[in-house]
């Protein structure tokens, strides 16, 4: 979590992950302007929900063995949507007009990028990053998405539904010219147990065997 000391209050408006957490905890009452109001909070608040949601069930699970694993894991996609709420370069939309210079922030396309990925279900986004000149209208951009998928359905097919969900977000919200999209599966989440089952095993195995560090 020390990445996080260092980086949150100049990236999250002068607000650190730990006091949104609490933030949230509070059921955001009473209310703070200087969360509500900020476009950077409010993206990585929207993500801490996904993360809470995604990983509640799997991590209790994974707890039992590889706690410290788990907490630095965590702790690393929170980091990350601390860097990736930042408004960051300007990235310019197409004009309608000749006065116009309508521009979309690089924190709001990373973010849309992340909703996009957790939207999918049993996909937990780690980190997302565009590479190329976003400051350049029509520049060719690389799209990268790393992931944590839920053990059991099929791994390239869940990476290609992120992919999917991602390019069309992209298309309908921006004007970037995405060259291609690399959705790459960092880790595995263990299924969340069905409570309301007595014969759920929370002991999953799988078969799978796969480059999780080359998924394209």
């Amino acid at each position: 979590m020390s990445d996080l000391d260092a980086l949150e209050l100049d990236d999250l408006d002068g607000h650190s992950i730990d006091e949104l957490a609490d933030y949230l905890d509070a059921g955001m009452q009473p209310p703070d302007p200087t969360i509500d109001g900020s476009p950077a909070c409010q993206n990585a608040l929207a993500a801490i929900l996904r993360v809470r949601h995604a990983s509640l069930g799997s991590l209790e699970a994974a707890a039992r063995d590889e706690a410290p694993a788990d907490e630095s894991w965590i702790g690393g996609v929170l980091a990350n949507i601390s860097l990736e709420s930042r408004s960051g370069r300007d990235v310019p939309l197409r004009a309608q007009s000749e006065s116009e210079r309508p521009v979309m922030t690089e924190g709001a396309i990373r973010s849309l990028i992340r909703r996009t990925g957790d939207g999918v279900p049993g996909v937990l986004v780690a980190r997302c990053r565009l590479e190329g000149d976003v400051t350049e209208l029509a520049a060719p951009i690389r799209v990268v998405v790393e992931v944590a998928i839920m053990s059991g359905p099929s791994i390239v097919a869940t990476a290609d539904l992120v992919r999917t969900g991602v390019a069309q977000a992209l298309a309908e919200q921006t004007d970037l010219v995405v060259e291609s999209i690399d959705v790459v599966v960092r880790d595995l989440l263990e299924p969340q147990p069905d409570a309301d089952d007595p014969h759920t095993d929370t002991d999953t195995d799988t078969d799978i065997d796969i480059d999780t560090e080359g998924t394209r």
